[in-house]
């Protein structure tokens, strides 16, 4: 861990919640990644933050891959980039030999559609690293890395912590 950091744990889940938590369990930390169970609304969901931390953000980076069980939704990637992203320019997703584009809204980028989530996160499952490109404000392109060690196993995590509920 680097100086004056916060545990991973600590700080994905501030990165996550900028409300006051409800309810939450941890299901486990597998590697870089945490599964956590969020009571309201019930969701279930991956976390890691970037390999690196980005100079700068007001805010910290992550990725995450979520369920929520009350909305029918299974494996929707969400990230948190660590900067706004400039408007009407491209943010790619590379997995090893395979890119996906995504849409982004001010500092937060998704998968376009259900197929691409589920694309992505089969990618996920055999990729060592990940990342996120875009450009800032300010137009300055930026790179947000992700080891992907311990990513399965805390996705299947998340997916079995919400299997009950719903």
């Amino acid at each position: 861990m680097q100086r004056g950091m916060l545990p991973f744990g600590c700080a994905a889940l501030l990165a996550f919640s900028p409300a006051p938590a409800p309810a939450r369990d941890t299901l486990g930390v597998f590697e870089g990644w945490g599964a956590f169970r969020d009571a309201v609304p019930a969701r279930c969901y991956a976390i890691a933050e970037p390999a690196a931390r980005s100079r700068g953000s007001a805010w910290r980076a992550f990725a995450a891959v979520s369920t929520w069980p009350g909305r029918r939704v299974r494996g929707q990637l969400h990230i948190r980039l660590s900067r706004a992203q400039a408007p009407g320019q491209p943010i790619m997703l590379s997995l090893g030999d395979r890119s996906f584009p995504l849409i982004a809204g001010g500092a937060d980028a998704w998968a376009p559609d259900r197929r691409a989530d589920a694309a992505i996160v089969a990618a996920m499952r055999s990729a060592s690293s990940m990342s996120v490109e875009g450009h800032g404000l300010g137009g300055a392109p930026f790179v947000d890395a992700y080891r992907l060690r311990g990513a399965a196993t805390a996705i299947d995590a998340a997916a079995l912590g919400c299997a009950r509920i719903g």
